[in-house]
Formats: C-alpha cells, structure tokens, sequence
C-alpha cells in the first residue's frame, strides 16, 4: 500500500515540474522577442523617378550671373553734373581762402572829422574780410582810448526765419563803446578808397599816426581834416557760431589789451 502511494506521489510531482519548467520557457520566450534582421533600404524606382523629376524642375542659373558684370559708363549728363559740382566746390574754396585765422591784421582808420572804420585781414597785403563804419566819430574814439582800454561791442539780431549767414556778414550792427550806446555800425564793401588806404599803411606792421592829403585829389575826404589811422595785430577768439572777439596785441600794455571788439548775435 505505501509503495503505490509513493509513487503516485512521484508522478505528480514530475508532472508539476515538467509544467512548471514549460509555463517559465513560455515567459521568457514572450518576454525576450527575438532581435529584427535589418537590411540597407534601397530606393526603390518610385523614389528614383521622383528625385529626378525635382532635379529637372530647379531651373539653371545662367553663365552670365557667376561673372562679373562689366562697368557701366556714366553718360554724359552725369559726367557733366559731376564736374559742375566739382567747379562750385572750388569755387567755395576760393570763397574761404578770403576768411580769417586765429591772428589778424587790425586797422582803424578815418577822417579826422569822419566816421571810425575797422577792417581786418588775414595779412596785411590780402583783400580785408570784415570791413565796418561806425557812427562813432575817430576824434571821440582817440580821446577814449587816451583815457584808457577800450572795449566796443557790436551787436545784432538773430532771426531764426531768415536764412543762417556767417556773423561777419551781418549787415547790421548797434554799437557799444566801453558800455555806453553810440549808434549802428553797418558792413561795407571794400572800395577803391578803402584799397588805397590800406595799401598805404601796408608797409606798417603796428602803430599809429596821420596820413596827409593827397593834393586834394581825394574828394570823398575834401573837408574832413587829415586821415588817422591806427595799426596792429589781433588774436581773434571764436566762442561759438554767433559771438567772436578781437583783442589787440600790444606788447606795452602788460599783457592787458588796449583795444577788444566784440561780435555778438543776440
């Protein structure tokens, strides 16, 4: 009786442990599938016959684009224009060759009974660049400057709507001397009278004195005494666009100026 129970024991347990040992081979086959086998693809004849198609629709770029175009030649206006412009600019040059430098040439001069008259000039042999009359008579001019230094201010009007001009070519000026009101001063065109006074006292580098008349032959001065004049260096001082300063150098007078204009614009 115990034997065959012992062995009907045995075939269960051989049987449990066949199923056992097939149930985990099942599970490992369906958890680890096996690895693909890839191959490189190959474009197939669809593929081809598109890529071809594509390649046939860009367009070709023509020969003439990879090189470099040839320079074109400005036509005769053009050419003509340019060297308009290029005249003009020499011409405003020439214009500006006429201003001033940082040291000037002073000269106040005029007729004993006449009106005062400033001029200055790059050199003393060049065409003056700032000529201007005052009202002031020469006579009250000298005995101010015998009293001591002098300083005149010339003033006028900034008007925004006209056109911008340089400040030495304002027309208009009023007119301070040593704080006190004397008039207009107004801008002049270098005359032949002017050139010739100037031309006289060219060979004078600095000082004063009188210039005597030349046998009457000077109407304009007939009747206004003997012509005075008064020569020196200037240092001119730009402070902006509207206001300059001339002081005059005088090595006498301890490094203080005995004569200063001013140019304002207000």
């Amino acid at each position: 009786m115990k034997t065959i129970m012992s062995k009907a024991a045995q075939d269960i347990t051989s049987k449990r442990h066949n199923l056992w040992s097939r149930r985990v081979r099942d599970e490992e086959d369906d958890e680890v599938p096996p690895l693909p086998s890839f191959k490189p693809s190959q474009p197939n004849q669809e593929d081809k016959k598109e890529t071809e198609e594509k390649s046939a629709a860009m367009p070709e770029l023509p020969a003439a684009a990879a090189t470099p175009s040839p320079r074109k030649k400005l036509p005769t206006v053009a050419v003509a224009r340019l060297r308009s412009v290029l005249t003009a600019f020499g011409r405003n040059r020439s214009n500006m060759s006429l201003g001033l430098g940082l040291r000037v040439v002073g000269t106040l001069f005029g007729y004993r009974r006449g009106h005062v008259h400033f001029a200055f000039q790059r050199d003393a042999n060049t065409y003056p660049a700032f000529l201007i009359e005052l009202a002031t008579p020469i006579s009250g001019l000298v005995k101010e400057m015998a009293s001591g230094l002098v300083r005149i201010a010339l003033e006028c009007d900034k008007e925004v709507e006209k056109k911008q001009v340089r400040l030495l070519e304002e027309p208009l000026w009023r007119t301070y001397c040593n704080g006190k009101k004397c008039g207009f001063a107004t801008k002049k065109e270098c005359g032949a009278k002017e050139l010739k006074i100037l031309k006289a006292v060219e060979p004078i580098s600095m000082g004063a004195g009188v210039l005597p008349g030349q046998n009457g032959e000077d109407q304009a001065g007939a009747g206004e005494g003997e012509l005075m004049y008064m020569r020196a260096k200037f240092e001119r001082v730009v402070g902006s666009r509207d206001s300059e300063a001339f002081y005059m150098m005088n090595p006498d007078s301890n490094g203080a100026p005995e004569l200063s204009i001013y140019l304002l614009r207000v």
